[in-house]
């Protein structure tokens, strides 16, 4: 741990206007960035007696190693430019406002050729309308099977589309009139495609002209003594009317807002927002941060609005009001940035009476249930990560705690396709941006053994360059004159606290040689035997035999399994490619585009050889004579290989 003396700069050398300012670690890596409107005032906080610290504070500033910062012209820029550095560094000890759980949203594929609706989690696509988040996902199912009575659009995934079209004839959905069926073209590209933005607009709430459009019809089947179609309006009008009044109307229909509230304890805070929209409450979301200093209310929420509306996509849905229950620090400035991202003036404001008032009392309520729930979830998980490192730690007999840990495996299938692969734990949890997986060739591949050198050596390589490539850290500001100068992090200029190897005494001792040819002697390296989990550490005649009930070994187990899993993936993707390449390589006068082509049209090599002559030729460039020389070459490799297969 750093001395806060070793790196505090002379107060004379910090400047007293608005500007941001990171912490870092010994290799340089931005452990936490923030923002001051006067940066001696801010930065000498740091630097009192550490007993006078928030915890947190304290182990961040004896982690860090310097302290950079960069001066800014207002409180504006250093917002902006505090948001920026977040969004890019993700530093370890800044709030960053994670979902409490996946929100499904209704989605409808507005950028695919024959759009489709579907229920999607996770990280949002270009070109993709989005509706919600809704809570339960029930709620969301239910409401597409409602709607595409209305608005019969497409519903199934690629391969169910495709199977349709080389069938000629459309799924369930087709036949119980739930989907207009473009696979069997009952339904034009563009009819289709008007259907679906009919379907966006509805969901937008643009609702009154359906329902005319659907009641004017149910009269006029009457009419015509139509009694049959009279009843399915009948039945779409109070379908679509079950969707739009699924919410119960608590604000004027012209009311467009988010309400944001939060509950809090000493180390952690819930935050629920209600995205209200035509008087509607649309959805829900929440998240759960650990505070790291002792931060104000005023300063949660201006963190959480930045990184809601900063990562937002599509700026159309910030609404015109954003209520929240305390004002941030710099409201000023804070609603300047969102009415910029917006395009249009936002009101940002604490309501003080009537309904918006109740409203966000019933968002309080329900953020001081998310904060309770979450204690009672994670608590147990939490204790039980943390038990796991001390254990380790105190097994292996190390003096520095195992904030990350490296664990790598080598899959094959009988020296073809090697493929190995390292994955990252910190602070007991995978952290999956890290994962890298490595194309083992030539003589490594000749066993684990060599191969499991070969990709330690690559690793550590890269680490020992980008070390050297690493500028000095120094204390005091960066030299440069851009903001966004700052140098991206290095792919490989972390050290893990310690290596994990697939293997006993053979792969733990091979994997230390490697990194004691590199000159590396101070990253302890173990391995984890299958058959009895035993432990081995280099230079050990014996293993260590960790308790069956040990948290520390059902940690090692995680990352073994996790390193054999997307090792296995790592691999079975490398084959399937190969297989695919070498079959088709064979065809003579088939060139890399109409390979591409096929196999995008058919969807597999599996189909291609099942596709008759006549259907080959489907594809634009291949005719009679080049779609029988296809049909033949596939039709005597599947031979040979079940040939291949009878004599084994």
């Amino acid at each position: 741990m750093a001395d806060p003396a070793s790196y505090r700069p002379k107060s004379s050398d910090i400047p007293t206007d608005p500007g941001v300012y990171r912490f870092k670690d010994p290799h340089g890596r931005i452990i936490y960035v923030g923002k001051a409107n006067n940066l001696r005032s801010r930065l000498g906080s740091y630097f009192v007696n550490a007993n006078t610290l928030p915890p947190k504070t304290r182990t961040m500033v004896h982690t860090a190693a310097a302290v950079e910062w960069t001066t800014v012209a207002s409180e504006q820029e250093a917002i902006q430019l505090e948001y920026t550095w977040i969004k890019e560094f993700t530093p370890r000890f800044n709030i960053m406002y994670r979902d409490d759980k996946t929100y499904p949203y209704l989605a409808v594929t507005m950028n695919e050729k024959y759009p489709r609706v579907m229920v999607m989690r996770g990280d949002k696509r270009k070109g993709v309308k989005y509706f919600g988040p809704f809570h339960p996902a029930k709620a969301i199912r239910e409401t597409v099977d409602r709607m595409l009575r209305v608005f019969p659009i497409r519903s199934c995934s690629a391969g169910v589309f495709r199977r349709a079209q080389l069938a000629d004839r459309p799924c369930l959905m087709g036949y119980i009139d739930k989907c207009a069926a473009p696979c069997v073209n009952r339904i034009s590209e563009e009819d289709h495609y008007a259907l679906a933005e009919d379907f966006v607009s509805f969901m937008n709430g643009d609702v009154r002209p359906y329902l005319r459009e659907l009641e004017q019809h149910m009269s006029q089947a009457v009419s015509d003594l139509r009694y049959e179609d009279a009843a399915r309006y009948r039945d779409d009008i109070e379908a679509l009317k079950k969707v739009f009044e699924r919410n119960a109307v608590v604000l004027p229909e012209n009311t467009e807002a988010d309400i944001f509230a939060f509950a809090e304890d000493e180390l952690e805070a819930a935050f629920q927002v209600f995205h209200v929209r035509d008087g509607r409450i649309r959805g829900q979301r929440g998240w759960v941060v650990e505070k790291v200093e002792d931060t104000t209310k005023p300063q949660l929420i201006e963190q959480l609005l930045l990184q809601v509306y900063g990562d937002m996509d599509d700026t159309e849905r910030i609404p015109h009001e954003v209520l929240v229950p305390v004002l941030p620090e710099n409201s000023e400035q804070v609603e300047q940035w969102m009415t910029k991202r917006r395009g249009a003036k936002i009101d940002l404001r604490v309501p003080q009476r009537g309904t918006k008032r109740q409203l966000l009392g019933t968002v309080e309520e329900n953020a001081d249930g998310a904060l309770r729930l979450h204690k009672s979830q994670r608590s147990g998980d939490i204790t039980a990560r943390s038990a796991a490192l001390r254990e380790l730690q105190e097994a292996l007999e190390f003096d520095q705690p195992l904030l990350r840990i490296e664990a790598y495996d080598i899959s094959h299938v009988q020296g073809t396709n090697v493929v190995g692969s390292m994955v990252v734990f910190e602070d007991g949890l995978p952290k999956k941006r890290d994962y890298r997986k490595f194309n083992v060739t030539g003589d490594a591949a000749r066993d684990d053994t060599a191969a499991m050198d070969d990709v330690l050596t690559r690793r550590f390589k890269n680490f020992l360059r980008d070390q050297a490539d690493a500028p000095v850290v120094l204390s005091g500001a960066l030299e440069t004159d851009e903001a966004d100068a700052v140098d991206d992090p290095k792919k490989f200029s972390y050290p893990p606290s310690l290596v994990v190897v697939d293997g006993g005494l053979a792969q733990v001792n091979a994997a230390q040689q490697a990194l004691l040819d590199l000159g590396i002697d101070d990253i302890p390296v173990v391995g984890l035997a299958k058959r009895l989990e035993e432990l081995w550490i280099p230079g050990d005649d014996f293993p260590m035999v960790l308790p069956r009930s040990s948290q520390g070994l059902y940690l090692l187990q995680r990352l073994r399994d996790e390193s054999h899993r997307f090792a296995i993936q790592a691999h079975r993707s490398k084959r399937s490619k190969s297989m695919i390449q070498s079959a088709l390589d064979e065809v003579p006068g088939l060139g890399e585009k109409r390979r591409k082509d096929l196999l995008k049209h058919f969807g597999s090599l599996k189909k291609v050889r099942q596709a008759s002559v006549d259907d080959l030729q489907q594809i634009s460039g291949i005719g009679p004579k080049l779609a029988q020389t296809i049909y033949d070459t596939l039709a005597a490799e599947a031979g040979a290989t079940e040939q291949g297969k009878l004599q084994s």
